[in-house]
């Protein structure tokens, strides 16, 4: 059963968030690395892309399956597997070999993470009320997007320092020591929750969404490689069919009252679907500028992978500052800052875009912008992130922990898919001016992305709005009655 709502340890709790670092570290940890990987195991650009977003892919793919099987089982039991074997397969990753041992381990990382995460957003939900909730989510975002922008900086160092001449391996190793410490902490700090839905595992609903994201992400990643051969199309034509089939195979299982893998119903609710909106159109600018950007420095300009991470520290900053002060101002200042937060990255992005189209990069103009754009980043990602989610109903705490988990996985993957895959068409011989101009194009589509989920944010505000509005009309009737 679960304990009643109280405010778990602050150790409980930093365990829970340092699994989550570590999910969200390698993200982006090997965007860096991504060059020297190429260079020692001989992947290709598409097998890199792979490399890169079979993580988030897989991570995607079975989050809603983690946060269901975390109600089922136990959250802490659920966490700790899932920790245990994300060490494993960060061991294996930095021992791999070949290319497929490596695409296999991430893979693997991928669906220990997506044992592990979920079960933190629901302890949160189930162990947390009123403004300390909102206070633990606003940490949770932050760990969430400071573990993607970290994983940059120290991707890049470790890369650089070549420890015991291993290269890029230290980037996945680094998570070894770090996984059995929290194990060794974790049996003993973390609180015991359970929701036992005594439902069955819609295995039915894994499959089907599992496939799409299969049928659509592979072709996106490699169609550029093959010359966008027959089964590329082939691939997203059958992605078509089995959404419609998933689409009644869940309006069936509802229908029925059964539990089906993903509770979209959710989506309708105007604040829950239009912050996820705003996520989804984030995190694709997000992942395609962190894996194009990296391209660009160290292939086009040549810049070292130390200095390449280095470059992305004015962008780290700025979110860390912000995505950290935000959350203590008052909540109307809040509302007002994140669409402007979101507005700022979108020009942070444009503006790297027309700096470096079709020229070199110039770090006096260029680290200013990415300053600015982390800075707005920071202030509109965990705004919208804690305002969309916080107001779900504590029954509904692992439906909406997996739905926003597997869009924002899925939409960093997407990024790096659809962005990637069009910088990689663009580049014919990696110069300052292909690299640059093939850059300059994803940034200006970054902006307009980030300029959308500022659209979207504005629109959460006028549904929170609504929301007050009703409940002030109604205390009165109450209060009457």
């Amino acid at each position: 059963m679960t304990s009643p709502p109280h405010t778990p340890s602050r150790a409980a709790l930093a365990v829970l968030l340092c699994g989550t670092f570590m999910a969200s570290l390698d993200t982006a940890i090997v965007n860096v690395a991504g060059p020297a990987i190429q260079s020692d195991v001989g992947v290709s650009g598409a097998a890199l892309q792979l490399v890169v977003s079979g993580y988030a892919l897989a991570y995607a793919a079975l989050l809603i399956t983690g946060a269901r099987l975390g109600d089922d089982h136990g959250h802490r039991r659920l966490f700790l597997a899932g920790l245990a074997g994300f060490t494993l397969m960060s061991l294996l990753a930095g021992l791999a070999w070949s290319t497929p041992v490596l695409i296999a381990a991430r893979i693997g990382q991928g669906v220990a993470a997506a044992a592990m995460g979920p079960q933190v957003m629901t302890v949160i939900q189930l162990q947390y009320e009123g403004a300390a909730r909102m206070k633990a989510m606003a940490l949770l975002a932050t760990v969430v997007s400071a573990g993607v922008v970290a994983g940059q900086v120290l991707g890049g160092l470790l890369v650089d320092l070549d420890l015991f001449g291993a290269s890029w391996r230290p980037v996945f190793l680094i998570n070894v020591p770090a996984g059995l410490a929290l194990l060794a902490i974790g049996p003993r700090l973390l609180p015991v929750t359970k929701r036992p839905s005594g439902r069955r595992m819609d295995w039915l609903g894994v499959v089907l969404v599992t496939d799409i994201i299969t049928l659509a992400m592979v072709p996106l990643v490699f169609g550029h490689q093959v010359g966008w051969a027959w089964w590329t199309w082939a691939c997203l034509a059958a992605a078509v069919p089995s959404a419609l089939l998933l689409v009644l195979h869940l309006r069936r299982v509802i229908a029925r009252g059964g539990a089906p893998v993903a509770d979209v119903r959710l989506l309708a609710a105007p604040r829950f679907g239009l912050g996820m909106a705003a996520t989804t159109a984030v995190m694709v600018a997000y992942g395609g500028f962190l894996f194009t950007m990296t391209l660009h420095l160290q292939q086009g300009l040549g810049d070292s992978p130390l200095r390449s991470g280095l470059t992305f520290v004015p962008y780290a900053l700025g979110f860390a500052a912000t995505s950290l002060t935000v959350p203590a101002l008052a909540a109307g200042v809040q509302r007002r800052l994140a669409p402007l937060g979101l507005a700022a990255s979108a020009a942070g992005y444009a503006g790297l875009g027309l700096a470096t189209h079709g020229g070199a990069w110039h770090d006096a103009v260029a680290l200013p912008l990415l300053l600015v754009a982390g800075a707005g980043f920071g202030a509109g990602y965990s705004q919208v992130i804690t305002r969309s989610i916080v107001t779900v109903p504590l029954a509904q705490a692992h439906d909406a922990s997996g739905l926003f988990n597997t869009i924002n996985m899925l939409g960093f993957a997407l990024g790096v898919a659809t962005l990637g895959s069009a910088f990689l068409s663009a580049v014919g011989a990696p110069t300052p001016a292909e690299t640059g101009g093939a850059f300059g194009d994803v940034a200006l589509g970054c902006g307009a992305l980030s300029l959308a989920a500022a659209a979207f944010t504005l629109l959460l505000a006028r549904a929170e709005a609504g929301d007050r509005t009703n409940a002030e009309e109604a205390a009165p009737v109450m209060a009457a009655a």
